[in-house]
Formats: structure tokens, sequence, C-alpha cells
């Protein structure tokens, strides 16, 4: 059983052509060779495999192929370019909001589309959004505290 899905990812045009079972997050990983995207539990239950389909976040292990055709993926590796980092991601990195880095890439675009969406987003909105992401290293704290020093510079709050 084989069907092309087309859609873009990262900008940039994408056929495949293989089982449309296939999950998405193997596509991204496998085939496009974009391997910010991780595997966690494989259930959609950790956030490790989060990628936006035409703005929304999404567990890419819980996504048939066939579900994205025509879609709009984006993944950690098109937000900022290879040789930089996103103002949240240096944010995270000075606040020790990373650890051993499995779950970043989820809690980072999570975070991301958030606040594309809400840029006012306080604390309580932010833990709202990270409820889909596991991190079994910071305890969360840091990762708070980074998006609230980061949302706090998105208001004017903070040089």
């Amino acid at each position: 059983m084989t069907d092309l899905v087309r859609m873009q990812v990262n900008g940039a045009a994408v056929e495949f052509d293989g089982d449309p079972r296939t999950r998405l997050l193997d596509v991204i990983r496998e085939r496009l060779s974009l391997t910010g995207t991780k595997e966690g539990c494989g259930e959609g239950e950790c956030g490790a495999c989060a990628v936006l389909i035409d703005g929304e976040v999404v567990c890419s292990c819980l996504v048939p192929v066939f579900q994205v055709d025509g879609s709009d993926i984006t993944t950690i590796e098109s937000l900022a370019p290879p040789d930089a980092l996103l103002p949240l991601q240096q944010t995270f990195v000075d606040a020790g909001g990373v650890q051993c880095g499995a779950c970043t890439p989820g809690i980072v675009l999570t975070l991301h589309a958030l606040f594309q969406r809400e840029p006012r987003a306080r604390r309580a909105r932010v833990r709202e959004a990270l409820a889909g992401n596991l991190c079994r290293c910071t305890g969360y704290e840091r990762i708070l505290r980074a998006a609230e020093e980061h949302a706090a510079r998105l208001r004017g709050d903070v040089s």
C-alpha cells in the first residue's frame, strides 16, 4: 500500500511515496533527516516529538503521514538559522532551562507557537500550554522562569 503524500516541511515541498500509515515522526527523522524532533514515549504523552501542523502544536508520533497531505509542517530546525538561536532558545540557555535536551525542542516549539499567538502570556498560560510536554530533568521551574523572562521581554518589561 503506497500513496503519494505532498506537504511543505519548513517551507520546502516534500513528497512521500510510501506506506500512508507511516508516522509523521518517522518521515521527519528518517526520510528528511530532521533529528531535532525527538521520539520520547511514542504515545503522544511527552511532547518531545511536537511539530506544528498548519500552525497547531501536534505530537508527530500520533499522526499517520496521510493525514498531513497538503499541510504545512514546521519543525524546530526552521525556527532559527543553523548557526544562531532564537531569543527564546537563548533565554532557555541563559536561565538553565535545558538539561539533557530530549524534551527541549518540543517545549521550545510549543512555547514559540504560544508566544506567536499570545506574546503577553503569563505563567498560568505557559503552564497550560506546556501541559503536554514532559521533562524528567529540570523539575519545570527553570523552564517556567525562562518562559516568563522571554514573555517579559516580548511585553517590553525587561531589556
